[in-house]
Parts: structure tokens; sequence; C-alpha cells
């Protein structure tokens, strides 16, 4: 079992309905020594990757997101769930269904921060059903950057996401995947995963 899944264990929460509340450590309120462990994690998986930007989504995303750029030296970009006045020119949209909120929202990324010679890593704190990955990658290719990477903080193993990006051929990293979860009993059960 590896640190994260260790955290998981210990403060997150299963509730009915397939959901798993880690919002005390990671997407709430965060630990950021857990995260800084995080981003040198994914720094490793993707070593030799020429990345120079990571793109994330907004809100639970971002803090994730930064401390992976921190261990890159790179910026991080992340796409909007609304436009703002602060958003002037041109922007990549796409339409993400939201596994947590159940909701769709149109995201965007202003073209003044994203450019053909970029290379890409996306981060995220969870995946199930994929949607909002594809939306970034659809913005990535409206961008005519390179999608370097993927990595997930948490990926929920027993839905259609994980296997959807990995079949397009993308490098998808997920530092814990759940492959079960009982609320009754509070147990869970990860995918075992090579150190």
């Amino acid at each position: 079992m590896n640190f994260l899944e260790e955290r998981i264990v210990k403060d997150g929460v299963i509730k009915a309905g397939n959901v798993l509340k880690v919002d005390s450590f990671l997407n709430h309120q965060m630990d950021i020594e857990l995260i800084d462990r995080m981003g040198a994690e994914f720094k490793r998986r993707f070593a030799g990757k020429p990345v120079n930007k990571i793109l994330t989504i907004e809100a639970s995303g971002i803090g994730i997101a930064c401390l992976v750029a921190r261990h890159f030296g790179v910026p991080v970009v992340f796409a909007k769930k609304s436009q703002s006045i602060n958003i002037d020119g041109d922007v990549y949209t796409a339409e993400v269904e939201s596994f947590t909120h159940g909701n769709r929202n149109t995201v965007l990324v202003s073209k003044k921060y994203l450019n053909p010679e970029d290379h890409i890593l996306i981060i995220d704190d969870f995946l199930a059903n994929g949607c909002a990955l594809q939306g970034l990658i659809s913005i990535i290719k409206q961008a005519g950057a390179e999608v370097e990477g993927i990595g997930i903080a948490v990926e929920k193993g027993f839905q259609s996401g994980g296997k959807i990006i990995r079949n397009l051929g993308y490098q998808l990293e997920s530092l814990a995947i759940v492959e079960g979860m009982d609320a009754e009993a509070g147990t869970i059960q990860f995918r075992p995963q090579d150190e």
C-alpha cells in the first residue's frame, strides 16, 4: 500500500453511491506535505517528459497541480468553469460532465496561455468517468499542443474513465486506484500497482 492509499484508509470516508470523501486532506482542507509528496511522485513517474505546463480544471485540482508544478518548475494553467471579466480575448472551450456534481459545464482556457509549442501534463484529483479529462485533452488539441501525460490522485477503477483514457493511448498515472468500496462496512480495495 502506497502513502496515498494509506492516507485514504486512515482519513477517507466512504459514502453510499460510490462516493469517497477525501476532503479532510486533499480537496477541501489540504495536507500540503502529502500533496508535495504526490508532486514528487508525479515528477518521478513522468521523468524525461518535456513538460513545460501543467493543466487542470477548477477547483479541486488546482492545489495539487500547483505542488506538482513546483517539482517540474513550470506554470499551472487551469480551465475555468465560467467566463469572467478577467478573461479577455479568445478562449478554447470544452463541455464536461461532472460525476461529483452531476452537472455539465463549459470550461474555458484563454488562448494566451496554451500554444502549439506547449507540452502539457494534465493533473486532477479524481478520475471517474473521464469526461473532465476528455474536455482538457480537447482544449490541448485545440491549442495544437501536446499531451505528455495525465496524473490523477485517486482513480475510481470500477468506473470507465481510466480504461477510456488509456485506450486513447495516453500515459495515465493514478497514485491510488480504487477497485471497490463498501460504505456499510467502511472498507476499500485498491488495485495493486508497481511501486
